[in-house]
């Protein structure tokens, strides 16, 4: 039987006094839902198999903004659930204020959608105040970071990622959560983070970092504030806080700060991820290697080691059997690691499971493919690690499979 093992830690903004124990971590009852659901064969019985074993952290389990599936993404309460999940490594997606302290959240432009801020005294400062739905036109709203103090962000709350584009009022528009997922942990509000003090929790809750440096909205130099500021700044976060290079992961999809960091911060460049998102880029074929620009020995050759594409660029079909792309196999060749997302983000999977399995559509129809994914990522594509808004899936896979 699988062990339910969330036992309550205690826990203040300025840390844990202790790691977050191995016996502390514990899948719940989703891996076992999902495994029930799967077709017989040696994949099911080789999870089957692994009902019994102990939870144990893996960095192949990343906490993707935490555990947002059922929490309110970057904050304090959802990464705690995904460390609980036995996620090794966990994210914080790294913007800036208007006086430029660095804070976790997915886009600089988020917070009409990720916190209470329309609800809030700092709705005057949206730069689209909340505009209603009217007939054919859909409600709008778009808050930034960039627009308030690291204070005044203290002040704010979050709440599940979404908004309800048919709403009339900012009450509405705030209570856009789909179907399944919930809002039942973020009735009382999650706790946001700076990302410093996203280096203690996360440190404290015995998990490495992978920071993501997001495109800031606004122009830059900002207030005299470059992109080079804002991608040493984030480093110099882990430096100050004495974290070692080799527990690092910084992120960006801007190939230019990953080239940054390689230049001017090797320890830490040696572990940068590309995040590619090349596939909105006109001519780009994940099925075509000549496409691929800069190429994947290109990118090995400027220093880069490890690159992010989403799931559907690593996979395609041979008949029903998921295989590798040629994506995959040109990073491969290179010697890039590969790193994938976003696993458990697209909710049921009965229509296909949306944008995330697009290449392989046809012979997705259950929740339980969410494994058989996530099998084919492993045992056919080679990634190292891989994302997930529900890191226990992944964790219990990892164990299963002896993935440290």
């Amino acid at each position: 039987m699988i062990r339910f093992t969330f036992a309550a830690v205690p826990f203040a903004i300025a840390g844990l006094a202790t790691p977050l124990a191995a016996e502390e971590v514990g899948y719940g009852p989703r891996p076992g839902y999902l495994i029930d659901r799967m077709e017989e064969g040696p994949l099911k019985e080789k999870l089957a198999g692994c009902m019994g074993q102990t939870p144990a952290r893996s960095d192949f389990s990343i906490g993707h903004r935490g555990a947002p599936l059922l929490f309110p993404e970057h904050t304090v309460e959802s990464n705690k659930a995904a460390a609980r999940m036995g996620a090794g490594i966990l994210e914080c997606d790294v913007t800036f204020t208007k006086d430029h302290e660095l804070v976790c959240r997915h886009a600089q432009n988020d917070l009409h959608t990720t916190t209470d801020i329309l609800a809030s005294d700092l709705a005057g400062t949206c730069v689209t105040p909340f505009s209603p739905a009217e007939g054919e036109t859909e409600a709008t709203a778009e808050c930034r970071t960039s627009e308030i103090t690291l204070a005044e962000f203290r002040t704010l709350t979050g709440k599940m990622d979404a908004a309800n584009t048919s709403a009339t009022t900012v009450e509405e528009y705030m209570d856009g959560t789909a179907n399944w997922r919930t809002d039942l942990y973020a009735v009382e509000g999650g706790t946001l983070m700076t990302h410093a003090e996203s280096i203690k929790l996360f440190r404290d809750l015995g998990a490495k970092f992978t920071p993501e440096l997001k495109s800031p909205a606004v122009e830059m130099p900002h207030d005299g504030f470059s992109q080079e500021d804002y991608a040493q700044k984030m480093i110099d976060e882990y430096k100050a806080a004495g974290v070692p290079a080799s527990d690092v992961w910084p992120q960006s999809f801007n190939l230019d700060d990953v080239l940054y960091w390689i230049e001017n911060e090797p320890e830490f460049g040696a572990q940068a991820v590309y995040l590619d998102d090349r596939y909105d880029v006109e001519g780009f074929d994940y099925m075509d290697p000549a496409t691929f620009e800069p190429s994947m020995q290109e990118l090995a050759d400027q220093g880069v080691n490890y690159i992010a594409p989403p799931m559907w660029m690593l996979v395609t079909l041979e008949g029903d059997e998921i295989v590798p792309s040629p994506y995959a196999t040109a990073a491969s060749e290179a010697g890039l690691n590969i790193i994938t997302w976003t696993l458990e983000r697209s909710g049921p999977l009965t229509g296909g499971g949306g944008w995330y399995f697009q290449s392989v559509a046809d012979t997705i129809d259950t929740d339980a493919d969410y494994f058989t994914m996530l099998h084919a990522l492993h045992d056919k594509v080679g990634v190292v690690g891989v994302f997930s808004d529900w890191p226990a899936t992944v964790t219990y896979y990892a164990n299963c499979m002896g993935l440290d």
